[in-house]
């Protein structure tokens, strides 16, 4: 279980496979079955615990995704994963909506990734409550298709650090574990470079929280404007050195699309800070 890789303390690396046609960085790339499990199988070969399984992009401006239609692209998939991959790598579902959450459970998933924080449907909550899973709490400013239009915080840290409290306590009303609650800033949803930047330097204040942090920052724009402008593939030793400033100040979950080099940056970083 999550809760018990988490009292370990060692950082996990969280592979993401997006089962989309439209993903910022890797649209396209995993939409056939076996595809998907070739390269989930991959990620965890590089040192994967966990594969976070998505049907829906929630790039900038991208177009929402129905039920159904996210049903069909992760099921199956979900299914074939489980029964090939290990049995202690766990499986994500990255999803807005309790249907999706739910057959995704049913189909072998173990965690619970809503970048909306249960503000698209709070059955999530239920949901997670009623199956005991963990789930992860994201902030989002807007929605995907608003959310890079004027990004605007009275202070960025705070205000996210107390939209992430109200939703914990929220989801704990629902009957969620406190044990099973994770954080996620949310790099790169609704915010500005300066906002970004600000919350990176600022990671150690969500850790203080309690609850485990969660880190996406993987091949993400605001790096690239520091890096001359490189396209999101260009951006993994960028994204190495923010997983390394992540690990520096506890946190213990990142999700990316790099595996190895990312777990090696973990894991030394790991090392040094334990000497």
């Amino acid at each position: 279980m999550l809760s018990e890789l988490l009292k370990q303390g060692k950082p996990l690396i969280m592979g993401i496979l997006n089962v989309t046609p439209d993903s910022f960085s890797d649209g396209g790339s995993h939409t056939v079955r076996g595809r998907a499990v070739t390269h989930a199988l991959q990620m965890v070969e590089e040192g994967a615990d966990i594969i976070d399984v998505g049907g829906e992009s929630t790039r900038p401006d991208s177009e929402r995704v129905s039920s159904e239609e996210q049903i069909r692209r992760v099921a199956g998939t979900i299914e074939a994963l489980r029964r090939t991959l290990p049995k202690e790598i766990l499986i994500s579902i990255d999803t807005t909506l309790s249907s999706v959450a739910e057959a995704a459970i049913d189909a072998g998933a173990n965690i619970l990734n809503d970048v909306r924080a249960g503000r698209d449907d709070e059955n999530m909550f239920k949901l997670a409550a009623e199956r005991g899973l963990p789930l992860i709490l994201m902030h989002m400013q807007g929605t995907p298709q608003t959310m890079q239009k004027n990004p605007n915080y009275d202070d960025v840290v705070a205000d996210i650090e107390s939209f992430l409290e109200e939703r914990c306590e929220t989801a704990m009303k629902f009957g969620v574990k406190k044990e099973n609650l994770i954080i996620d800033p949310g790099i790169g949803f609704g915010k500005t470079q300066e906002h970004n930047m600000m919350l990176m330097a600022n990671l150690d204040r969500f850790v203080k929280s309690g609850y485990p942090v969660l880190l996406g920052t993987s091949r993400k724009r605001f790096m690239g404007a520091v890096c001359k402008g490189a396209e999101p593939k260009e951006l993994i030793g960028a994204s190495c050195a923010t997983t390394t400033i992540g690990v520096n100040v506890g946190v213990q979950m990142f999700r990316v699309h790099d595996v190895k080099p990312n777990r090696q940056a973990a894991d030394v970083t790991f090392a040094i800070n334990n000497v």
